[in-house]
């Protein structure tokens, strides 16, 4: 389905970014995947090989301005140029807004969307020039639904819908497509941390009874990444067991 395509998809070393490696490259893309420690990227590079996959693990800071343009230029020199671009790396700083520090609100826009953006930027000009893309970006159900002590993140995520759409009505015209999958609560390290009764609290507002699996995710994004997807852009998929219905 994607043989001969070449994703990059940040945040890679487990959960959901692990998934979602593991499913492009299952499908046939060679991918890279990013971490932020050498660690990181040594274990998404074992878990690709042990997998059978074509792929490696590279170490980048997505909050690095300067990195972005270097790591996509190696990816495309190693593996291909970058067709599939997963957004995928995001982080958390929990907080009610009263006792929000400025360090933690401006921790999360960088990290979860302006990363996005530069390093969409810096794909674009490869794909237009061959006149195909996917760029995916995970955004949350925080993002339509909100959260109590999550403003930052919750703004982030919403926000980046927004760049999705936009940048979606851009790049329509070169054959590029540009969509959101937006998880819900995904069993995931994230999540292991909640109390039993915290986790049955929230089980209680999922119709579906249950928390998602990471793979559960990574199959939206890998049919959103795929030809027989080429008629979707703009869209937001929700993959959260029915907490938000649009």
């Amino acid at each position: 389905m994607l043989d001969g395509q070449t994703a990059l998809v940040t945040g890679a070393s487990r959960g959901i970014g692990k998934a979602i490696a593991l499913a492009l490259s299952g499908a046939g893309a060679s991918v890279a995947g990013t971490a932020t420690t050498d660690d990181g990227a040594a274990a998404i590079a074992t878990y690709l090989k042990d997998a059978g996959h074509r792929g490696e693990g590279i170490r980048l800071d997505v909050t690095d301005g300067a990195a972005i343009e270097p790591a996509v230029s190696g990816v495309a020199q190693r593996l291909g140029n970058v067709s599939i671009l997963v957004n995928n790396a995001g982080m958390t700083r929990d907080k009610l807004l009263l006792r929000m520090k400025d360090e933690e609100w401006d921790a999360i826009m960088d990290t979860n969307l302006k990363a996005a953006y530069r390093l969409s930027k810096a794909v674009v000009r490869g794909m237009m020039k061959a006149r195909y893309g996917r760029i995916i970006n995970i955004g949350s159900v925080v993002g339509v639904s909100g959260n109590a002590g999550q403003t930052n993140y919750a703004a982030a995520k919403a926000a980046l819908i927004g760049f999705t759409k936009s940048l979606a009505q851009e790049l329509g015209s070169r054959n590029i497509s540009v969509n959101c999958v937006a998880p819900g609560f995904i069993d995931t390290d994230m999540t292991r941390v909640l109390t039993g009764a915290q986790r049955e609290a929230l089980i209680e507002r999922i119709p579906l009874g249950r928390l998602g699996l990471p793979a559960e995710v990574a199959h939206a994004v890998a049919f959103l990444a795929s030809r027989e997807a080429g008629y979707i852009t703009g869209a937001t998929l929700h993959v959260n067991g029915g907490m938000y219905m649009a």
